[in-house]
């Protein structure tokens, strides 16, 4: 597959040097994408950089991933307003190792394949790198005029932040200059790629190699990905949709990209997926014929589920989604697990019992009215179990005074009670 024609259909290009597409077409190229390890864990902004690489291999080059943990330690100025905190060392190498288990679920680090991809460490080539040497080596072949021409520099000192841009992050772009440099000396590596925001310090690392090797290398950035509306891709009310389940379940993670637009899920298929053109073709032909059977958003939501987390964990994710909808049994409630189960109920009333009141001998009744005030009166729980409208984990209740045990408990500790359709609660017996 030609690699550059493969990114233009899905809509990954933004900015490409001249040559680059011939460069591509000659000879297998060696190519990398920088991540700061900024936390122990990528979100979904990541994605879009690590799927260039993804498809790069798949095109037969070779993919390399540069973790910055020396650029890590600084902080980039592109599109930020403010300094970022710097991390220890203990720190970095923890969220490094963390982000290099997610990276292989998207590349192949380990077969014996010429183009397998390789993790980098920019500290291993900077850590006893003087200052003195730095400016002497590196800082003469780039103008301070050529820096402060910088957007990302510009934008930091005319803003109206009043912290104006420190020199740890102006130095920044050399320092990834350098890499550039580094990885063409030592690896080979003609190709930089990242999202538009990179554009600056690709395009410093191109010129730096330039004046210092008269030597031609080459950049490709792919759009920063926002939403059909123009909210910022990837945030929630609750923060990043990570690809750690510590930090985003995979249930919450499956929601994210269900509950995608129309719009958003025809473009994010061709971005976050490695479907095919026909396959998608045939996918978006398929949803316009039925809009309201979000055919789109269950492939999306399903092929990048499974790519980050396991199938188990999307097959869970599908039925504990089927909870809400009133569609599941009392059997696929008590098949998901403690974290799912949390997912879904996040934000319903949660009560807290003693485990003491659950006896041989207690009544639902007396439960939820007098432990867990789910009804106000015990007159309400009556006529409500009178007319259907009680449910206790996914099971209608056809007596108030039903005895409840611990083998009622899901995982040992929960109950679910549901109120009429769409209200449920949640009790915590501990």
């Amino acid at each position: 597959m030609n690699f550059v024609d493969e990114l233009r259909w899905r809509g990954m290009v933004h900015d490409i040097m001249p040559g680059t597409e011939e460069l591509l077409a000659k000879e297998q190229v060696s190519a990398y994408v920088g991540i700061d390890p900024t936390a122990d864990s990528l979100h979904i902004g990541h994605l879009v950089s690590v799927m260039m690489l993804r498809h790069l291999q798949s095109c037969g080059h070779k993919p390399f991933a540069l973790i910055g943990g020396a650029t890590g330690m600084i902080g980039d100025p592109s599109g930020k307003s403010l300094e970022r905190n710097l991390l220890d060392d203990k720190t970095l190498l923890h969220n490094q190792q963390a982000i290099k288990n997610q990276l292989s679920k998207f590349l192949d680090f380990e077969s014996d394949a010429p183009n397998k991809a390789e993790l980098v460490n920019n500290y291993d080539w900077m850590k006893d790198f003087s200052f003195l040497a730095f400016v002497r080596d590196v800082g003469k072949y780039i103008t301070v005029n050529y820096m402060m021409a910088k957007d990302s520099v510009k934008k930091r000192l005319t803003g109206e932040t009043k912290d104006g841009l420190s020199f740890t992050e102006f130095t920044y772009q050399l320092l990834q200059a350098y890499d550039y440099l580094h990885l063409l000396d030592s690896r080979g590596v003609k190709l930089q790629m990242g999202g538009s925001d990179q554009w600056g310090n690709i395009t410093t690392g191109a010129e730096l190699i330039r004046r210092a090797k008269s030597q031609e290398v080459f950049g490709l950035t792919c759009p920063l990905i926002t939403k059909a509306d123009g909210g910022k891709f990837g945030k929630t009310e609750s923060g990043n949709i990570w690809l750690d389940r510590r930090y985003t379940s995979p249930y919450k993670f499956y929601q994210f990209w269900l509950n995608v637009s129309d719009a958003d899920a025809e473009r994010y298929i061709k971005i976050f997926t490695s479907l095919t053109k026909e396959v998608i073709a045939d996918l978006i032909a398929e949803h316009n014929q039925s809009p309201h059977e979000r055919i789109l958003q269950r492939r999306l939501a399903k092929e990048i589920t499974v790519m980050v987390h396991s199938q188990e964990d999307y097959d869970t994710a599908v039925e504990a989604s089927e909870i809400l909808f009133g569609k599941s049994t009392s059997e696929t409630l008590r098949k998901i697990d403690e974290e799912t189960l949390l997912s879904v109920f996040e934000g319903v009333p949660q009560f807290e019992i003693d485990s003491a009141l659950i006896t041989e001998q207690t009544k639902l009744v007396d439960l939820f009215v007098d432990n867990a005030p789910i009804f106000s009166s015990k007159g309400e729980l009556r006529k409500l179990v009178k007319n259907g409208g009680i449910s206790l984990n996914k099971e209608k209740v056809e007596d108030c005074d039903q005895l409840i045990s611990d083998k009622d408990l899901l995982n040992n500790k929960y109950l679910l009670v549901q109120k009429g359709k769409k209200n449920y609660y949640l009790v915590l017996v501990k």
